[in-house]
């Protein structure tokens, strides 16, 4: 699967920026990494479609989707407080809908990545409970 490496700007600046001010929609995703234990915090702009919620992954198979995979206990958390999710990956044959209702929602700030990556099964899609 394809990966996106963000650029130092987006990783060192924008990130962190995107995370405090929950710029664009932007939540704080919480994820334990698989090798080292330790959280890793990355922003993310978390989609409610159809009565559940999702997060989809515009950089492709990056190192959230990683360690979402291998510990699927994820916390989400906006200004108005977090809530922990069991995170379950959405099989290719149902992400198209999702993918399309995402890339509505978060505009203009996606739209680079999917013109880089425009097939949908570069983007892992997870259902959050």
């Amino acid at each position: 699967m394809a990966y996106l490496k963000p650029r130092f700007f987006a990783a060192k600046v924008f990130n962190p920026l995107a995370m405090k001010t929950g710029i664009g929609g932007t939540e704080t995703l919480t994820v334990v990494g698989r090798a080292t234990g330790q959280p890793q915090r990355i922003p993310v702009i978390p989609l409610d479609h159809e009565g559940a919620r999702y997060l989809v992954s515009t950089r492709g198979e990056s190192q959230w989707v990683l360690n979402v995979r291998a510990h699927p206990t994820v916390t989400v958390a906006a200004k108005g407080g977090s809530r922990e999710y069991h995170a379950t990956e959405v099989p290719p044959a149902a992400k198209d809908a999702i993918i399309s209702a995402y890339r509505v929602k978060a505009g203009k700030t996606v739209e680079a990545y999917w013109k880089q990556l425009p097939n949908s099964e570069d983007h892992p899609v997870f259902l959050l409970v």
